[in-house]
């Protein structure tokens, strides 16, 4: 992979280039150079698979991570781009162009999380939430707790257990 390092620094600025194994590689690029670097892994590296595409957030720093997965079949081994945007007004270039499958993606982490990606094929139509009104839920500041009180009626009796306590009292009925 740091062969593959080399040849990418020489295309566009590389930001932290951390080598999990062998076979995986995370690197960080600004917003600006994401689109020309997934076209040349697709394009000239061979990282013709787009495996999965995520966000994270970091609510804490006041951004969201993206986090773009290619495989190489032919090499075995993969790569993942992260970038960095704000999370207020959050907003990403579309890669539908290069790999279709990626408007699912986007479909789901403008429902999720509240990330739009404008030109994105049914970015704007429900998704997975059908009639959701409320904060994006994968949004680390969306109260589940206060979302689940106020939507749904208290069961009685439901009780909550300590999973330790609990566990030792179906493995060991006698105490022992």
């Amino acid at each position: 992979m740091q062969d593959l390092q080399t040849r990418l620094a020489q295309h566009t600025d590389l930001g932290e280039w951390t080598q999990q194994r062998a076979d995986l590689a995370f690197v960080t690029v600004a917003r600006e150079h994401l689109h020309g670097l997934l076209r040349h892994l697709r394009d000239h590296e061979g990282f013709t698979h787009l495996v999965l595409l995520t966000a994270v957030d970091w609510l804490e720093d006041g951004q969201f991570q993206l986090t773009y997965l290619m495989n190489n079949r032919a090499a075995a081994r993969d790569i993942g781009v992260r970038v960095l945007i704000p999370r207020e007004g959050a907003d990403m270039d579309s890669i539908h162009d290069l790999w279709p499958t990626a408007a699912t993606y986007q479909r789901e982490l403008r429902e999720m999380f509240g990330i739009d990606f404008p030109g994105s094929p049914r970015v704007d139509e429900e998704f997975i939430l059908e009639g959701w009104r409320d904060m994006p839920p994968y949004r680390r500041d969306f109260d589940t707790l206060k979302y689940a009180q106020e939507e749904f009626a208290e069961r009685p009796g439901r009780v909550s257990k300590d999973p330790e306590t609990h566990m030792k009292q179906k493995l060991y009925p006698d105490g022992a």
